[in-house]
Order: structure tokens, then sequence, then C-alpha cells
């Protein structure tokens, strides 16, 4: 029987090895291929995602300010307390929420004459120490301003008395009369009139990042 040369064996050890790293570079190539995939999976996921937070209201027609007022009354307090608490806490979880806007709405009617002194004390009212009613509304932006700033004041006696929705931040804003409750500008009125309706505070849920400079 013919004897196997040291090269025939040596050759075929490489043969082996050859097939081998092909063996590798194959499993290689479909570990990328799965990755590739799963990623493109998540990526279409996320951009098919398109669930937003829910924008909750107090309304007036349910929970009603004093005309021209800012002060909270007790069936509104109960229900910031007992209704829109937890509902801000679940909405901020499901949604990784850092900032709350809260948005105060009027309707057309003047305030009328009482000179404003929003310019002069608002940052005081605002304070921990000082209070909405101290403040003199002589426009209807100073108005929505003043209730939304209430609300905020309120939310946030709660999460530093009682703990909740811990980190986050809140802000107030004032919509005046000039946004209808469908999110279009409000028209020019061909009479100024009160409606109930159009007054609200509105909670909207965002994330805000670091601020940019525009160049």
């Amino acid at each position: 029987m013919p004897r196997r040369s040291r090269y025939t064996e040596y050759h075929e050890e490489l043969n082996v090895w050859t097939a081998f790293t092909d063996l590798m570079s194959n499993a290689f190539m479909i570990l990328l291929l799965i990755l590739l995939i799963a990623s493109t999976k998540y990526a279409i996921s996320q951009i098919s995602n398109t669930e937003t937070p829910p924008i909750l209201l107090i309304k007036d027609e349910n929970y009603r300010f004093d005309p021209g007022s800012a002060g909270i009354p007790p069936a509104m307090l109960n229900y910031i307390t007992n209704k829109l608490v937890p509902d801000i806490e679940k909405t901020t979880k499901k949604f990784t929420i850092n900032t709350v806007e809260i948005i105060g709405h009027t309707d057309e009617q003047p305030i009328g004459s009482v000179p404003s002194n929003l310019d002069k004390n608002l940052e005081a009212a605002a304070s921990s120490q000082g209070s909405v009613s101290t403040l003199k509304a002589g426009s209807n932006a100073d108005l929505g301003l003043m209730r939304s700033l209430a609300v905020v004041k309120e939310l946030l006696t709660i999460q530093k008395q009682q703990g909740k929705m811990p980190k986050i931040k809140f802000r107030a804003y004032s919509a005046a009369q000039l946004i209808l409750p469908n999110g279009q500008f409000a028209p020019i009125p061909q009479e100024r009139q009160s409606e109930a309706t159009r007054r609200r505070i509105e909670i909207r849920f965002t994330r805000l990042g670091k601020e940019q400079e525009v160049r």
C-alpha cells in the first residue's frame, strides 16, 4: 500500500483550516444580517409609534374661576389634588416627560379699565413666599397668566409637601383669548362677549432639552 507523504498531510490540514475560516466568515455575515434586520425593525417601530401625550383640561363650565379672578375655588382645588395630579403622574411616567406646561385661556370679553401690576409684581407673586392674589389683571393676557400661575403654585405645593410628581418642572403661560378650543386662532369678533367654552386651563406635556443658540 502506498505511503502518504508529509506534504499531502500538511496540504489536507490547510484545506481543513480554510473550510473552518469560511464557515466562521459565513457565520459572522449571518450574525451581521440578523443584527441589521433587528435594528431596522426597531427603527421602523420607533418611527411608526406616533402616540403622543394627551392634553388635559380644567374646563370653566366644570370648575369656574370667579370673573376677573385667579383665585382657585374649593371644587377646582379638589379636582387638582385628586384627579389632575394622578393623571400628571401617570402621563409623565408613560411618556418620559420632564416638563408640564400650564396654559391659561380666556374668552374675548374685555377685562375693563383696571391697571395691570404684573410688570412690577409678577416675579414676587411667583415666588414661594408670594401670592397670585396680589396681582391685578389689566388684560385677558394678564388674567390667563395669573390663572395658570395659580394652578402651577398649587402643583408645586403638592409636589413639595406630598412628594408627588418628583423632578417634574412646571411652566405657566397665557394664551389669553387667542386660541380656540379646536386649536385655531380666534377670528376678529363682531361683538366681544362671555363664552364659557373658551375659558379653560390646558395641561400639556413636553420634554425640555438643553438650550442651544440659533446661529
